[in-house]
């Protein structure tokens, strides 16, 4: 490979055949050999490109011109999509992202994993994948003395304020509208990163699919929001499915987008949704899955994966707020559910009693310690699930599960190359991945979930 010595100049345009994408969306070629990243390029086709970016590695091009188009590239819906930062791969066709997604899961369990054996089958799409995100946030911020409310712009902090984003409720595009309108009229401050001063930071919109109960959170450097009263009255009037409006308190210099401390402004501080027949409350700061369509899907394929006959014990590590543990629970002797965050145990533990399920228990603490604690305790499981984060899995854990040798273990990710990197020391150590199934949660985006079922 070239090293970039040879120094792209940044007033030239350059010709580029795109052979692959990212797991990001992003397409990939080479000039005379030095790799080349280019947003919104896809395989097949050659562009014109300008550099921007460049490192001793790797360059970055920016799209000047599509000189001979893919088959699957389509118009994408979205007037913003081009300044965005949300949506990678609109420019390419619904059944093409599924075919990519599929390919990126087999690519690194190939490359990364070192399997070459594994069955992955066809990504499970949405027949609408439109609307379907349940949660929204959006940052705020004062651009050219305007309050902007919307999306940041690929690599960068400055936002893009559209009146429309089709991958989210309605509700959710109108309520940043009013509130906007609220904060001009009322010359709330805006939050400014550089200098920590400021008062909104952040407004959060949840809706309950199945419920159409509505949440929103206002994110503030503060505890008061001047003229409350004003901006529920306003909020409620358009929407009396309002059952939840909440100030939530962080007062640090973080990227972190949500603080600690919770203010009920109106209503109350949850609002409810199913997911199957399972019903969950949800609270401002609990993980939920952001798409409940394809969750159902995802779980229910956990489910058939984790193959219970009723008198098993299972673990649910990484369990969340205990939604795959109340559908394990179903078909278990037992579900002992771990979680780092004690705030979404005591939701599970809630959650539990909600839909009258005594066969589970909640354990907070990482799962790292946890689970050892309790294999040297004598207490086993028959069946393993994990929920990790996009970090993938703990080596100790994994140590713990192939000590433990259950029978099946059940591995949910949201990161194919840290999924490939778990595969691999489980096969290394007894575990053999039978079969791998993405699921769709985030349609236009390069992220792909992955349900696998393990045996000895």
């Amino acid at each position: 490979m070239k090293q970039a010595s040879q120094n792209f100049s940044k007033d030239k345009n350059y010709k580029i055949e795109i052979t692959g994408l990212t797991h990001e969306g992003q397409g990939v070629g080479k000039i005379d050999g030095f790799v080349v990243f280019v947003d919104s390029a896809l395989p097949g086709e050659t562009v014109t490109v300008k550099i921007v970016k460049q490192t001793k590695s790797y360059a970055v091009g920016k799209l000047v011109k599509v000189e001979k188009p893919s088959e699957s590239r389509v118009k994408p819906f979205c007037p913003v999509f081009d300044s965005c930062g949300g949506c990678a791969v609109q420019h390419m066709d619904y059944q093409s992202q599924l075919d990519f997604k599929k390919d990126t899961v087999l690519q690194n369990i190939r490359r990364i994993g070192g399997l070459d054996n594994v069955r992955v089958l066809d990504t499970i799409g949405m027949s609408s994948p439109f609307r379907y995100r349940n949660k929204v946030q959006y940052p705020v911020s004062l651009q050219d003395n305007q309050v902007r409310i919307g999306f940041y712009e690929s690599r960068s902090h400055k936002i893009i304020d559209s009146t429309e984003c089709d991958i989210q409720p309605d509700e959710s595009n109108v309520i940043r509208g009013l509130i906007r309108d609220f904060c001009k009229l009322n010359r709330i401050s805006i939050y400014d990163e550089k200098t920590g001063k400021g008062l909104l930071r952040h407004v959060m919109v949840r809706k309950g699919f199945k419920t159409n109960e509505l949440m929103v959170v206002l994110v503030v450097n503060g505890v008061k929001l001047p003229h409350a009263d004003e901006l529920i009255g306003k909020l409620t009037e358009q929407y009396p499915n309002i059952k939840s409006i909440v100030l939530n308190v962080n007062t640090k210099n973080t990227n972190i987008i949500l603080g600690d401390k919770n203010i009920c402004l109106f209503g109350q501080e949850f609002i409810s949704d199913y997911i199957g027949k399972y019903k969950f409350n949800i609270s401002p700061l609990s993980f939920f899955q952001v798409n409940p369509v394809q969750t159902e899907i995802l779980y229910g394929k956990a489910l058939e994966y984790a193959q219970l006959a009723g008198n098993e014990t299972v673990f649910d590590l990484y369990c969340g707020i205990g939604t795959i543990s109340l559908f394990l629970s179903e078909k278990a002797k037992k579900v002992i559910g771990v979680e780092v965050v004690p705030d979404a145990i005591e939701d599970a533990k809630r959650n539990a009693q909600l839909n009258n399920i005594t066969n589970t228990q909640f354990i907070a603490g990482e799962a790292e310690v946890v689970i050892p604690k309790l294999y040297a305790e004598g207490i086993r499981a028959d069946v393993v699930v994990v929920d990790p984060p996009r970090k993938g899995c703990d080596e100790v854990l994994l140590n713990t599960l192939v000590e433990m040798q259950p029978q099946r273990i059940v591995y949910v990710s949201c990161n194919p190359s840290t999924l490939a990197r778990d595969l691999k020391y489980l096969h290394q150590h007894g575990f053999e991945a039978q079969e791998v199934q993405p699921v769709d949660m985030f349609p236009w985006t390069g992220h792909v979930e992955c349900v696998i079922l393990l045996q000895k």
